[in-house]
């Protein structure tokens, strides 16, 4: 029997459970400003995600590891003050929460107190385990974060697949198990084999968010300026762009240049 699906006002870490158990697959991006954030929020996405990918898209970093705390605070501060009905999610940045399960909830306490961010969101397993338990012992929701961590590059070495082989699959099985029994409301998989995904879904009854986990999970998420194609120089596989702003943008802003030096633009019409 179908369930009618729920007209959600406002998406809570409650929204997310229901929705994976009546079936329903949750949307998620990113989003870092609050002009970003508001379109984002107006179209319907459920979760909006302040990621440590800010370090790239914004700041121009090879990678994730040098946003600061508060960077992220700024980032996600601007956000929640767009967001209506998604529920916002903040990354904790590299070096904030791994070390010491008491630096962690410092940092998670500052992330919701100074950008009213609704939850935060963790890389890694067992590892972290305490620094979780501490956050969440504090009321905080966490989602957490398995398969290729961003923040562990240097460790790995490489962006590729990861969990391909046994070993590290059962880890991650096992992984996203804990996650679950420890309080976690949500995990993300990345870039992990599509039936490895699948599986950690339906072995799980929180929901598992993929980007690059192939479609058997309960919802996706992607980077906002990749999907809407603002760098032509990201062209993983899992990635679908649904408009190609580089190629408009760079247009529009050549023929703003050209008309201001042919003195076309302000013509009569546009002045005062």
């Amino acid at each position: 029997m179908s369930v009618a699906k729920k007209d959600y006002k406002r998406i809570t870490t409650k929204s997310l459970i229901e929705m994976k158990s009546h079936g329903e697959k949750i949307s998620m991006l990113t989003a870092y400003d609050y002009t970003m954030a508001k379109i984002v929020d107006t179209a319907g996405v459920d979760v909006i995600l302040v990621g440590d990918s800010a370090s790239n898209v914004m700041a121009g970093h090879e990678t994730t590891l040098p946003i600061t705390l508060d960077q992220m605070i700024y980032h996600a501060s601007s956000v929640v003050r767009a967001v209506e009905r998604g529920l916002v999610v903040v990354d904790l940045p590299f070096g904030s929460y791994q070390s010491d399960p008491k630096e962690a909830l410092r940092s998670a306490i500052r992330i919701m107190k100074e950008s009213g961010g609704h939850a935060v969101k963790l890389e890694g397993g067992k590892e972290i385990k305490e620094s979780i338990r501490k956050i969440l012992n504090a009321g905080i929701p966490v989602m957490g974060h398995l398969g290729l961590t961003p923040q562990s590059i240097y460790k790995f070495g490489t962006y590729s697949v990861r969990a391909k082989e046994d070993e590290e699959a059962e880890k991650l099985i096992e992984d996203a198990k804990m996650l679950e029994k420890v309080g976690c409301f949500a995990v993300v998989l990345e870039k992990i084999p599509a039936d490895l995904a699948e599986k950690v879904a339906k072995s799980i009854a929180i929901p598992v968010i993929g980007i690059g986990a192939g479609g058997g999970v309960d919802g996706q998420v992607l980077v906002i300026h990749d999907m809407l194609g603002m760098n032509n120089e990201f062209s993983p596989r899992f990635l679908r762009r649904y408009l190609n702003l580089y190629e408009e943008m760079t247009k529009a802003i050549g023929q703003y240049a050209a008309d201001v030096k042919s003195k076309d633009f302000p013509n009569e019409r546009e002045q005062y």
